[in-house]
């Protein structure tokens, strides 16, 4: 079964919050979400230099460094 954009959004800000890593700016993005389908976009927003290095971290497999 395919996520929804909303569901694949909402998927990802718990695998995030549970990394210890918020992006308040993530959402699906409104402007493709209209055509719907495998072409919607989710967009993460931007975040400052902490969460950009835990995310990196997180994303490497070196959380907690």
């Amino acid at each position: 079964m395919t996520d929804t954009a909303d569901q694949a959004v909402e998927r990802l800000r718990s695998a995030l919050r549970d990394a210890g890593i918020v992006l308040p700016s993530l959402r699906v993005d409104p402007v493709t979400e209209v055509y719907g389908g495998h072409n919607t976009l989710v967009d993460l927003g931007s975040c400052n230099l902490d969460v950009a290095a835990r995310l990196a971290a997180a994303l490497s497999g070196r959380e907690g460094e």
